[in-house]
């Protein structure tokens, strides 16, 4: 599969647009309309089933459809991954700092699935939960769609152990391990999320695995899984995770300046296999370094 037959996907959300075209404008603006004309006329935006949607068709609420995304000069990522194992149902892949797991932004081709895809001709490759573009360790895959959805209900009702690893600021004065628990939501800019009043949805375990001076190794363990959990619970602790150029306040990076990584690893999944029931356990070959190296 080439990574530009990855398709989007796209539940059209409430609007008074009067057609596709002029939903997708407006629900993407950065992207020209004359652009998605062009993706209309090469039959680039579908039904689910594959076939052709057309420009002016009504903008329909709650349908589904898909796209295919196409970037312009698209930077290359110069890490590259690991499979540390894989059988007829699952993969287990080690993935770098600032590769994305799926496309999105201005990353198509250089993404942990596209990558995969074009490694393994699995056309049914699918990841079954997502860690940031920063953030390293690892990523699970779904290799086969009719055992699918049994690991998927492993992260949907709490099946999944996983652990994190994070090198941040020293926290002497806290008594160690730590439960933090809060209420997370969206918040500004569109990418950061926030803490905020109101009862808790949001819950973290930590620990100290080492201490190093100014620099400590911590253990981190998300029970829930709101989107920048730990990088939000470490910052609002008075300990940034190293390298984190969105909390506690965003910090431009360029492009390709990949001279501080975010200093944290998804270091170990665990859970026992829906299918047999045996014990399955997984730990990242990366390691986190002090001075930005992993």
């Amino acid at each position: 599969m080439s990574p530009s037959d990855l398709p989007s996907h796209l539940q059209l959300a409430p609007g008074n647009w009067a057609s596709l075209l002029d939903g997708l404008c407006a629900r993407f603006p950065r992207i020209p309309r004359n652009q998605w004309l062009e993706r209309f006329a090469r039959g680039r935006v579908q039904a689910l089933d594959g076939t052709p949607l057309q420009p002016q068709q009504p903008w329909r609420v709650g349908l589904e459809i898909r796209y295919f995304r196409e970037v312009a000069q698209e930077p290359v990522i110069p890490f590259a991954a690991q499979v540390l194992y894989q059988d007829d149902e699952l993969l287990v892949a080690d993935k770098p700092h600032f590769l994305p797991v799926i496309p999105a932004g201005r990353y198509v081709r250089e993404t942990l699935l596209a990558r995969l895809l074009a490694a393994t001709g699995n056309r049914d490759l699918v990841p079954l939960h997502r860690i940031d573009r920063g953030t390293a360790g690892l990523v699970l895959f779904s290799c086969n769609r009719r055992t699918r959805a049994a690991y998927q209900q492993l992260f949907g009702n709490g099946g999944i152990d996983k652990g994190y690893e994070a090198l941040a600021p020293a926290l002497p004065e806290m008594v160690f391990p730590h439960e933090r628990f809060s209420r997370i939501e969206r918040g500004e800019p569109f990418f950061r999320m926030v803490e905020r009043d109101g009862p808790a949805n949001a819950h973290s375990r930590i620990r100290v695995i080492e201490r190093m001076g100014a620099l400590w190794r911590y253990g981190l363990e998300p029970v829930t899984g709101r989107k920048h959990q730990l990088r939000v619970h470490m910052a609002a602790l008075g300990a940034p995770i190293c390298g984190d150029d969105c909390y506690p306040e965003p910090r431009p990076r360029g492009i390709d300046d990949y001279s501080a990584p975010l200093q944290l690893l998804a270091q170990r999944l665990a859970f026992i296999d829906p299918l047999d029931g045996r014990q399955r356990e997984f730990h990242s070959a990366r390691r986190l370094a002090p001075w930005g190296e992993s």
